[in-house]
């Protein structure tokens, strides 16, 4: 028999050992805080995947949620919890696909269910999925009418996809059974200012494209009157040569030029064209925003080469009375010769010009210059 003198020696042996010894299987000052996440009630966010060797007990917990054996409350109400958990943490993804397994666990509770749909609703909101969460709202509607946080969540579904009509129409079904409520009341207020707005810019809109309207078919007329054709260029896929198009489809490409730069009726009722010329010797080009039709090429050759020459001509040549100018006839591979002297519209309306792209464009060349005699000598020339 041991003797109580013996059983203190034992203890007083024992307690020796923890200032002897160092506990080994201890948290250290180094790894105390990886160790305390690694225990579900420590932990401050949960892992991504949960694997049973690294979190044991986690894996533990998640077997208890997702066991068959449980009843559809339990099931419930746990992957409830669980979608809450998620979606506290922003995880909004798994908080849809927790709120989902709640529903299929086929609890008759009309209230966990009506709970369930305005949770999911919430988190594909928040996923931007305003469609499904528009479909979870009336759903949850279907079980509870004056359930306030679906009547909310539809509003603002309605307002992100802009259907501030519908929007309202949720706010005034919700005010009804609340009323005075807050938030449907500011929804309300914002939904129908953004309506009126909306409805402002329609107007805006119809008037603007009216007016456009008017203009093209000012434009059409005009251009028709002085028999200026328009062509739009060849199809893909078609092996058709370009044929002169119908004025209107013609017309819709004309007035949106790339450049930004339209043709277009001045006061006195002459047409102003965005010209483009083209220096195939040097590969530049310039743009003129508005040449009207009544200006000869001359006029404008004057001031682009006057007493200040491109940096691009070293070598001085392109003096007014020295150049060239050309159009082609894409279809035919013709150049046909332009007189400087000769007006814009003149040349318009020559059988064999069509506007392309918004912007009548011309080949300038230096006369008798080498790299002229040679780019002529490739064409056929017509004047």
């Amino acid at each position: 028999m041991t003797s109580a003198d013996d059983s203190d020696d034992d203890w007083d042996e024992f307690m020796d050992k923890f200032t002897e010894e160092r506990y080994k299987n201890g948290f250290s000052e180094d790894n105390w805080e990886e160790e305390m996440e690694k225990i579900p009630l420590f932990m401050t966010k949960a892992p991504e995947e949960i694997d049973p060797k690294t979190h044991p007990q986690l894996a533990c917990l998640q077997a208890l949620i997702h066991d068959e054996d449980r009843t559809p409350e339990e099931k419930a109400v746990s992957l409830k919890n669980e979608g809450n958990a998620y979606f506290q943490e922003k995880k909004y993804e798994k908080a849809v696909v927790a709120y989902t397994e709640g529903l299929k666990a086929n609890w008759e509770d009309q209230v966990n269910n009506t709970v369930l749909l305005t949770n999911r609703a919430a988190a594909q909101y928040y996923l931007g999925n305003m469609r499904s969460a528009l479909k979870d709202s009336c759903a949850a509607l279907k079980i509870k009418p004056d359930h306030l946080k679906a009547l909310i969540r539809g509003a603002q579904c309605c307002m992100e996809i802009r259907s501030f009509p519908e929007a309202i129409r949720w706010c005034d079904r919700g005010l009804k059974m609340h009323p005075g409520d807050k938030k449907l009341t500011e929804l309300r207020s914002a939904a129908d200012k953004h309506k009126r707005e909306a409805e402002r810019d329609a107007r805006k809109a119809m008037a603007k494209e009216k007016k456009e309207q008017g203009e093209r078919q000012r434009l059409l007329s005009a251009m028709t009157e002085r028999g200026i054709k328009l062509r739009l260029p060849k199809r893909r896929g078609s092996d058709d040569e370009d044929e002169e198009q119908g004025q209107g489809p013609a017309l819709d490409q004309l007035t949106q030029d790339a450049t930004g730069a339209r043709v277009f009726l001045d006061d006195q009722g002459a047409l102003n064209w965005p010209v483009l010329l083209l220096y195939p010797e040097h590969q530049q080009s310039d743009f003129i925003s508005a040449f009207c039709e009544a200006s000869c090429f001359i006029d404008h050759l004057a001031v682009m080469f006057g007493e200040e020459l491109p940096p691009w001509d070293t070598d001085r040549k392109y003096l007014p009375q020295n150049l060239q100018l050309f159009f082609e006839d894409e279809e035919k591979e013709v150049l046909y010769q332009v007189v400087p002297d000769m007006s814009l519209l003149k040349v318009l309306q020559h059988k064999r010009f069509f506007v392309k792209a918004g912007s009548p464009s011309f080949i300038v060349l230096v006369q008798g210059s080498p790299f002229s005699k040679k780019y002529l000598s490739e064409k056929t020339l017509k004047r």
